[in-house]
């Protein structure tokens, strides 16, 4: 699961939490972490997919120390029952808020606790989860959110995250993203105001395809189809294990730095290099009144520094 000349710091010692990680990019952090010698929480809503994500891990690396956390992310009560199985545990050296909705739904649908779905899939869960778990992380660990390229494509409506005024698939998946930078943003503002330890970080995968992805029996197995379909995509396209490598950059590499922004070099596909945000994504204005609705939208109350 290398690519990159530079090999990856050791991580014998450390230890980590990737939601998502049954599948996709999450599942390749995932992995590369464990072959590096961390312990790592595979976190996702099916059993039988963190499973055979293990399994696929173990029979490349069978000393790889990792386990399963089934929470749903779109679901409040799964996330506080997911997260209180940690709370007695030894803290993390690093999140990687990696699980998300890419096939959104056509029509606007709602999480069980009244919330857009993909609005409280790809973030909303991820804000009431790092609430619970930021005082469980160790001095020097590294929050990291995967951004999107979307975030540049899409305006953000900040008085209407729920979409309800108007629905579409592709502006659920892009305001999503927008609003996952804006919140890792805000709490990397919020964690430097306290002067904690902690740093909060972006990093996006570019333009990352299944069909360019090496076949992992249980977690990917695209059809010869799809492998034609994404090959001829190949000049701006890559595979989720090298989109996974901008993560796990600003997660392990020395010298990075909270607030940063980590992409492909050449936007959609290459090695990791620090990049600039977007505007919106960083505005100090838009981070607190996201904050203030993440948190009403929640029941959460998310304080940092206390």
């Amino acid at each position: 699961m290398n690519w990159y000349p530079a090999a990856m710091p050791s991580q014998v010692g450390k230890r980590y939490l990737v939601t998502g990680a049954n599948a996709g990019l999450g599942f390749f952090t995932a992995a590369r972490l464990a072959g590096a010698g961390a312990h790592v929480v595979l976190v996702g809503r099916s059993p039988e997919r963190l499973e055979a994500a293990m399994a696929a891990i173990r029979g490349a690396r069978p000393e790889a120390s990792v386990e399963p956390l089934v929470i749903d992310l779109a679901s409040l009560d799964s996330v506080r029952a997911g997260t209180a199985r940690l709370l007695h545990r030894p803290s993390f050296d690093g999140i990687v808020a990696n699980a998300g909705m890419v096939h959104t739904p056509g029509t606007r649908l709602e999480s069980p606790d009244g919330n857009e779905l993909v609005l409280a899939t790809n973030v909303l869960g991820h804000f009431a989860l790092l609430a619970r778990m930021l005082p469980h992380l160790a001095p020097g660990a590294r929050i990291v959110a995967l951004g999107s390229l979307s975030s540049r494509l899409s305006t953000f409506r900040i008085d209407d995250l729920q979409l309800e005024r108007g629905y579409d698939a592709w502006r659920a998946y892009a305001q999503s993203k927008i609003a996952i930078q804006v919140f890792a943003f805000e709490l990397d503002r919020r964690l430097r105001a306290a002067d904690s330890p902690i740093s909060s970080i972006v990093a996006h995968p570019g333009y990352s395809v299944g069909g360019r992805t090496p076949r992992v029996p249980g977690v990917n197995e695209p059809s010869t189809g799809k492998r034609f379909r994404d090959s001829l995509q190949g000049l701006w396209a890559q595979g989720k294990h090298r989109g996974a490598e901008p993560t796990l950059h600003a997660l392990t590499a020395p010298g990075v730095e909270g607030g940063q922004f980590w992409g492909p070099r050449w936007s959609t596909k290459g090695e990791p290099t620090l990049q600039r945000p977007t505007r919106t994504s960083t505005d100090a204005a838009i981070g607190a009144r996201f904050w203030a609705l993440a948190e009403d939208a929640t029941g959460t109350t998310f304080t940092v520094g206390a």
